[in-house]
């Protein structure tokens, strides 16, 4: 496929259940080589829409196209797909359960083997090969699933909430691992509501409210959307006078220092001249980063955020 094409292409498609609409006129692509990170609290739409990339569920409207094509057989052996819902057979083994997927997308049974040994050494399930699939923890189990998705190299990797449900070491080995998939050329497009892992991975991200796109750009395009926030402290009284004209909303610390929430307007040059004018020697500026959380909140508002899901989080759960 030419680099160029997209690999997968969604235009403005929608889907209800029971008249409930679960996906409202989204429209996005995702280009060969691309870490592409699908963000939105839970119920957002986003399982639904990965589903209809993959033919798996059928759009009421609008139009799919998965490697130039409809989603089906031509794709097969090319995606390699982690389903939200988790679940192995009970009674295989871990290698078992690998191979058997590999063998599922075209890959002969002895090089799926080997395949399966291999992945399980690398990524420190080695000790687990022969272990049933029902004697594993949560983790564990999630990881062979994981590993099971992707043992054929797929061209795509399309990853429903993969971070959920890892503790915080096992994060970070698939943050390794979706790294690595990308340094070979391969694209790969997740979801997931914690933030901080498409801050760390992505290339660009897609932002989902209430079943409707709202933001489709690179992490840096997402983060000029939240509000600009510094830490201001000084020996001299009037400093809170003195920054105001900058603020739309201001704090004090715990430490005495002020939390100011920036206007649009506001620079953080002025801001400095402003003090020197007015007298107020500045012992503490210092310019707050803003979190992709932050920059989401203010392009879809703390309302619309709290009625998608409550669970929508920047911390690594």
């Amino acid at each position: 496929m030419d680099k160029t094409t997209p690999i997968l292409q969604l235009n403005n498609v929608s889907k209800s259940y029971g008249g409930t609409p679960a996906v409202k006129n989204v429209s996005f692509e995702v280009r060969p080589g691309e870490i592409v990170g699908f963000l939105g609290p839970n119920g957002a739409g986003k399982t639904t829409s990965l589903r209809m990339a993959l033919g798996y569920v059928k759009p009421d409207s609008g139009d799919v196209k998965l490697f130039g094509g409809p989603p089906g057989e031509s794709a097969f052996g090319r995606v390699g797909f982690l389903p939200e819902e988790r679940g192995l057979y009970k009674k295989q083994t871990a290698r078992e359960a690998i191979a058997h997927m590999a063998r599922l997308n075209g890959i002969k049974r002895r090089e799926a083997f080997a395949t399966a040994d291999e992945m399980l050494d690398r990524y420190g399930l080695g000790d687990a090969k022969r272990k049933k699939n029902k004697d594993m923890s949560k983790g564990m189990a999630q990881k062979v699933q994981l590993l099971s998705a992707i043992a054929h190299d797929p061209e795509f990797y399309i990853l429903d909430e993969p971070f959920s449900g890892l503790d915080p070491v096992n994060q970070q080995v698939l943050e390794t691992m979706v790294r690595e998939i990308a340094a070979r050329g391969r694209t790969i497009l997740f979801s997931t509501h914690v933030m901080e892992h498409a801050e760390r991975l992505c290339d660009r991200i897609l932002l989902m409210s209430r079943g409707g796109k709202v933001f489709d750009g690179s992490v840096s395009e997402a983060l000029d959307h939240a509000p600009r926030r510094v830490i201001l402290a000084s020996e001299n009284s009037g400093l809170a006078e003195t920054v105001t004209p900058f603020a739309v909303d201001m704090e004090r610390r715990a430490d005495g220092a002020l939390d100011l929430l920036l206007s649009r307007e506001a620079q953080t040059p002025d801001i400095l001249e402003r003090c020197v004018q007015a007298g107020v020697r500045l012992t503490r500026f210092e310019p707050m980063r803003a979190s992709l959380h932050e920059a989401f909140v203010a392009l879809v508002g703390r309302d619309a955020l709290d009625a998608d899901d409550a669970e929508m989080t920047e911390e690594l759960s």
